[in-house]
């Protein structure tokens, strides 16, 4: 993957957890690029990745994951057209519902979630099981 570098450096200056050994390494990430339920969108400005989303399913939901836009491109409209690019190709593949997780403290992104129509969901407590503790 020819923009790897500028993607991790994206999601690191955006604050998002890049774990490097495990699901956001090189190889995982050409592993998961194969994967017909994922595809992962970038704006450009020139030849600088200045904005970053994926978008995967499970046949069923649809997530936006790791959308990130670097400080000097926010408030924009870029990451509104990631997440709308996101539904876009989403869509496409069939589904119907959309959703996403927010990092606590990310408010721009609860914001921004909020404006486009994704209602906060109460009563769900995440958990996670992770057999890599790099993944």
């Amino acid at each position: 993957m020819e923009n790897y570098d500028a993607l991790v450096a994206l999601w690191a200056e955006a604050g998002l957890p890049v774990k490097l050994r495990g699901r956001d390494a090189r190889e995982a990430i050409e592993r998961q690029l194969k994967l017909p339920h994922i595809a992962f969108l970038g704006l450009f400005d020139g030849d600088l990745l200045v904005g970053a989303a994926i978008a995967t399913h499970d046949g069923r939901k649809g997530w936006v994951n790791h959308l990130a836009v670097r400080a000097s491109h926010r408030r924009r409209g870029l990451g509104r057209t990631l997440v709308r690019a996101c539904e876009q190709w989403l869509d496409a593949e069939g589904i119907r519902i959309f959703a996403c997780l927010v990092e606590a403290g990310s408010d721009a992104s609860r914001a921004l979630f909020g404006t486009l129509g994704y209602a906060l969901f109460e009563g769900v407590t995440y958990h996670t099981k992770r057999l890599d503790p790099g993944a």
